[in-house]
């Protein structure tokens, strides 16, 4: 999977913490999250692409259309 969390952050330039604060979440959880280390669920998928104005499927990869 080509989860563009990561990416999609570091173009916005926002750090872990911000992204975290601003979705009450825990900065720990958004590292596991980047480093495919814990997968989210659907309705914290929707919160990133959301927060990112993306569509869930550019946000998980499978296609270039945002």
């Amino acid at each position: 999977m080509d989860f563009r969390l990561k990416e999609l952050r570091k173009k916005k330039n926002i750090s872990q913490l911000k992204l975290a604060m601003d979705l009450n979440m825990n900065q720990n959880t958004i590292s596991r999250y980047e480093n495919l280390e814990r997968e989210a669920d659907y309705e914290t998928l929707v919160k990133f692409a959301d927060y990112f104005d993306v569509s869930l499927d550019y946000l998980l990869g499978r296609t270039e259309d945002k």
